[in-house]
């Protein structure tokens, strides 16, 4: 694997981790929008599914 594309995995992973706490901390100020960790999953779940399109075609 070259460096740019490991560059880019971790550029990925870090935006994934940010995109996660900030749901989560906005259903933690928000406590009748669920559970924070739950909005975690969702969040990831989403950018993993979007990331899968991408990379099937």
């Amino acid at each position: 694997m070259s460096t740019l594309a490991l560059l880019v995995a971790l550029l990925l992973v870090v935006v994934v981790v940010l995109l996660a706490a900030g749901a989560a901390y906005v259903v933690h100020r928000h406590p009748t929008w669920g559970q924070p960790l739950g909005a975690a999953f969702g969040a990831v779940t989403v950018m993993a599914a979007l990331v899968g399109a991408i990379l099937s075609r």
